[in-house]
């Protein structure tokens, strides 16, 4: 059973959400405030973390940001209603999704149970074997990445698109694509969003020039492959 750790200070949120999330085969704990949050990610246990914008002692964006400092767990943002700027930033800062408030808690499941389905490593048969090109190895199987020899500490939903993009490297892939493979969800915002996690990679790729823009077209991986 998977573990979630919710970040919100509103003591009436927990415990009715942790009732809904045993429906289906989650715990959910509460802390309320960043601090706490983050003392108890430290000690482990925790599958998932959701952390509320607006909190106390320092808000939700600078505790992504030090959760994302030290630690891969997937972050699912609660954002103001309708600011995009919110949802905008918490995607720079390396959150994995987002929901705005109010929000229905099946629609939080939902959204939290996709990103915990991109921490279980797939059957070798789903994936087939690691991907090697000049300066970089993918393996599908542990979900790592290295770069020239160096592991590459990637959240979930940037190893996703950057295995997408591997496994047809001559491929062009639209927004479009992207957003169907990795999310299947709607809407401008998501557009944005794959910008911003292509971003991310190609900051952390660096210095290798992986991921290259095909204008009004998409991306694709630019890197050759490697001879076994």
């Amino acid at each position: 059973m998977s573990t979630v750790l919710l970040i919100d200070d509103d003591v009436h949120l927990g415990p009715p959400l942790a009732q809904y999330f045993q429906r289906f085969g989650l715990t959910l704990e509460q802390a309320l405030t960043p601090s706490a949050g983050l003392s108890r990610l430290r000690a482990g246990g925790f599958d998932a973390a959701i952390l509320d914008v607006m909190l106390p002692e320092m808000d939700g964006f600078e505790l992504c940001r030090t959760i994302r400092s030290e630690s891969d767990v997937p972050i699912l943002m609660l954002t103001a209603r309708g600011d995009l700027t919110d949802r905008v930033v918490g995607l720079e800062l390396g959150a994995d999704d987002y929901l705005p408030k109010p929000f229905e808690p099946r629609e939080l499941v939902a959204r939290v149970q996709t990103i915990l389905r991109r921490r279980v490593p797939m059957q070798v048969a789903e994936v087939g074997a690691a991907l090697r090109f000049e300066g970089l190895d993918i393996d599908p199987i542990t979900c790592t990445v290295h770069r020239q020899s160096a592991l590459v500490d990637l959240t979930s939903t940037e190893f996703d698109l950057l295995h997408l993009l591997a496994q047809q490297p001559a491929k062009v892939f639209h927004r479009d694509d992207i957003l169907a493979a990795l999310r299947g969800h709607d809407a401008d915002l998501y557009t944005r969003a794959v910008d911003i996690v292509i971003s991310r990679l190609r900051k952390k790729l660096e210095p290798l020039e992986a991921i290259k823009t095909v204008r009004h077209a998409g991306y694709t991986l630019a890197l050759p492959r490697r001879a076994p």
